[in-house]
């Protein structure tokens, strides 16, 4: 059997997120369906990581063995062919026996983006949150620094999450607003859909992310930048906090993974 490393972007308004479920439609599961019945044989795949239900995908990262002896390209094409819209394979490669998309993974960027506007694009709305009143960017740039290193992010998972631990490296985080001069932080933005709103785009990288971590690292964020919240007290509950202690959760819509690394 052959092993193969595919390249997934979907749009994860309607979906369940990547993990099959027992009902609701899932990315992982409308992709085993599609290989299997390529296969004629059940296809088990294995995602680099878990985004939830409504949370979005660039680039996911996926293996799977098969039997097809098809070519990458026309395998792809097979394999899209069956997939709703809302999901697409980019690219299929042949990897390694040995590559698993999750256990080999080295680490994954997210970004989280914010829309300040009293109504959103109708052409965006399904893929930023929206907040009405204007944020202190500065105060969220500086909090943000406070994620960076090596820490127990217990309280920035959701409670009762079945992990060994909850220690993560984080390398990247920061807040930017961005600008139509710039590459846009996720496809559906553009200068016509953000008009005369600010987007603010929260970036963070990690070797690893726990449930929802990105998601409450937002919500504490957005708390800062709405003066409910200061920068010793976000740096209070990386240093030991409880789940409790951090912000709300911040919505799926907004939350995007933009890649997974390898080495």
């Amino acid at each position: 059997m052959g092993n193969l490393k595919l390249t997934i972007q979907y749009d994860g308004t309607d979906l369940v997120g990547w993990q099959r479920q027992a009902t609701g439609e899932s990315v992982q599961g409308m992709i085993e369906d599609a290989l299997s019945r390529i296969d004629g044989a059940p296809v088990t795949v294995h995602g680099a990581g878990r985004t939830d239900a409504g949370v979005h995908a660039m680039a996911q990262v996926a293996s799977a063995r098969v039997r097809s002896e098809l070519d990458p390209g026309t395998l792809a094409r097979a394999v899209n062919a069956q997939l709703p819209p809302c999901v697409r394979v980019q690219r299929v490669e042949a990897a390694s026996d040995e590559f698993h998309a999750r256990f080999a993974a080295r680490g994954k960027t997210y970004r989280y983006l914010v829309l300040e506007a009293v109504f959103p694009s109708p052409f965006l709305w399904r893929y930023v949150h929206r907040v009405a009143a204007p944020l202190d960017v500065d105060a969220m740039r500086a909090a943000a620094g406070a994620f960076v290193g090596t820490h127990d992010f217990s309280a920035f998972q959701s409670t009762g999450s079945a992990v060994e631990h909850a220690v993560r490296s984080v390398t990247r985080s920061d807040i930017t607003v961005w600008s139509p001069t710039e590459d846009p932080p996720a496809p559906p933005v553009t200068a016509a859909s953000v008009g005369d709103a600010r987007l603010v785009v929260f970036e963070v990288a990690a070797d690893g992310f726990l449930r929802h971590m990105v998601r409450a690292m937002a919500g504490t964020l957005l708390e800062v930048g709405q003066g409910r919240r200061r920068l010793g007290d976000v740096e209070a509950v990386v240093e030991g906090g409880a789940r409790a202690e951090a912000g709300a959760t911040a919505p799926a819509c907004g939350l995007w993974l933009v890649s997974v690394d390898y080495c």
